[in-house]
């Protein structure tokens, strides 16, 4: 079975509620993987031979994490009421990601899972259902 793996990295700051008190307001460098994967193990490839265009899910992946570049993730919903942790963050921009995309890249591909990486080591992943 195929997959695709699209990366990009942006800046923004957030503050998480931890045990039950909310942490100093702080920056990070997010680098977000998506990865599509093949809805099935046979004719998983388009007629060109592709699972889909790197570019069009590079453009939208962009797209998704502009609001929150070189901002702050508890100013913007939807984490003005939900506490911005690496896993809510992963789990909106892939379900932002299978909303824009999923038609597109259908009948091939899915958005498969959305990684955040917010410091050296430390990675959340959303795999959607």
């Amino acid at each position: 079975m195929f997959t695709i793996q699209v990366t990009h990295e942006f800046c923004a700051a957030h503050s998480i509620i931890l045990l039950g008190t909310q942490e100093p307001t702080h920056g990070h460098n997010f680098k977000t993987t998506a990865t599509i994967s093949a809805t099935s193990s046979q004719n998983s490839l388009d007629d060109e031979g592709l699972l889909c265009d790197f570019h069009l899910v590079e453009q939208t992946l962009i797209q998704i994490c502009q609001p929150f570049t070189n901002n702050n993730f508890n100013d913007i919903p939807p984490f003005d009421t939900l506490n911005p942790t690496a896993e809510n963050i992963a789990k909106h921009i892939a379900d932002q990601l299978a909303a824009k995309l999923d038609a597109d890249l259908a009948p091939h591909a899915k958005v498969h899972s959305i990684s955040i990486t917010e410091a050296p080591n430390c990675l959340a992943t959303y795999t959607r259902p």
